[in-house]
């Protein structure tokens, strides 16, 4: 999560919208390639939500006067998930994971067996 904070923190205010989407889904897109083999459908639920969160957050620090109104209709395009004209965030909750692949005995053990 380090990521998604430091890059939607307060030093980053200056940026544009269009930017920090860009920035935020590269980080987003390597953390549910690599974390994708496995059972992580929740994690990236619980991802999807911070970075949600955060954006928002950085989105009500860049304009503190906006209305919850003009909030959604400015950045999110009349929805709820942040979004301008060419980019929109990535949502890891929508990636689909891959299981663990079930190997049984097709795994050599490093013993000889003796019967």
């Amino acid at each position: 999560m380090d990521g998604v904070e430091g890059l939607a923190g307060r030093q980053n205010v200056g940026l544009s919208l269009e930017s920090l989407l860009h920035r935020l889904n590269s980080v987003l897109r390597g953390w549910c390639a690599y974390f994708c083999p496995g059972v992580s459908g929740v994690a990236f639920c619980c991802l999807s939500h911070c970075a949600w969160m955060r954006v928002t957050r950085w989105i009500r620090r860049k304009r503190p006067g906006a209305t919850g109104k003009q909030f959604r209709r400015r950045c999110d395009g009349g929805g709820w998930w942040p979004v301008t004209e060419e980019v929109e965030l990535f949502e890891p909750a929508r990636v689909s994971t891959t299981g663990y692949r079930y190997r049984g005995k097709v795994v050599p053990a490093p013993w000889p067996t003796t019967v």
